[in-house]
């Protein structure tokens, strides 16, 4: 296992966030040596050149966070994200399609946006669990691995609530080892990301990072 940092995209996506505060993020990255931060996309460019020869990388949000605009939209803020410097993209499915039962069309902008970005740069999708049944996570954990993401993410943090232990264990019980998990909302402390780390989780969205590391 590797160490905890490494797990961690040290995330701010606040719509009041500032230019210093961006800056404070990134240099909280690099002193603690988290795998990435992550940012919304009009900071991808200044997160890239503050973050400069750093290992940490640059991951965005794209559709963020209601999933519910167009796959056009989508494509075209995932190729703003990848030009300006991201490595990774986290998107937001489109539940309201999901919830229609259209699940060809959610699988297929899932596909379109990681065809747009190619294999050289990472796509994680979140499904927003927290207005998901079960049986619905189930289809759900289908649809991203039939669609060729690299992850499968549990929450944008600005839903009804975050991730759950009982969510992740349903996930990779659905996904296995064919792509990987990421847990993000509502993880404040460093005994919980030790436990979603337990149950094979592979990336953990925080924007308590730095507190988790100075215990």
């Amino acid at each position: 296992m590797e160490p905890l940092e490494k797990y961690i995209d040290h995330t701010l996506l606040k719509a009041t966030a500032t230019v210093e505060d961006i800056r404070n993020l990134c240099n909280e990255a690099i002193t603690h040596g988290f795998h990435a931060v992550c940012v919304n996309s009009s900071y991808v460019a200044l997160a890239k050149n503050l973050l400069g020869e750093s290992e940490v990388k640059v991951a965005s949000v794209i559709g963020f966070p209601l999933g519910a605009m167009s796959t056009e939209a989508k494509i075209a803020e995932a190729t703003y994200c990848i030009e300006n410097g991201a490595n990774e993209i986290d998107m937001v499915i489109n539940l309201g399609w999901f919830k229609s039962g259209n699940y060809k069309a959610v699988q297929k902008e899932i596909l379109y946006v990681k065809q747009q970005i190619g294999h050289e740069h990472i796509l994680k999708v979140i499904i927003e669990t927290c207005y998901l049944s079960p049986e619905e996570i189930d289809i759900a954990c289908g649809l991203v691995v039939n669609a060729k993401a690299d992850f499968i993410k549990t929450s944008t943090g600005f839903g009804t609530r975050g991730a759950s232990l009982e969510d992740v264990i349903r996930m990779k019980k659905n996904v296995g080892t064919k792509i990987a998990i990421k847990a993000s909302g509502g993880i404040r402390d460093k005994e919980t990301a030790m436990e979603y780390i337990s149950l094979g989780v592979a990336r953990l969205g925080t924007s308590s990072g730095v507190a988790m590391m100075s215990k």
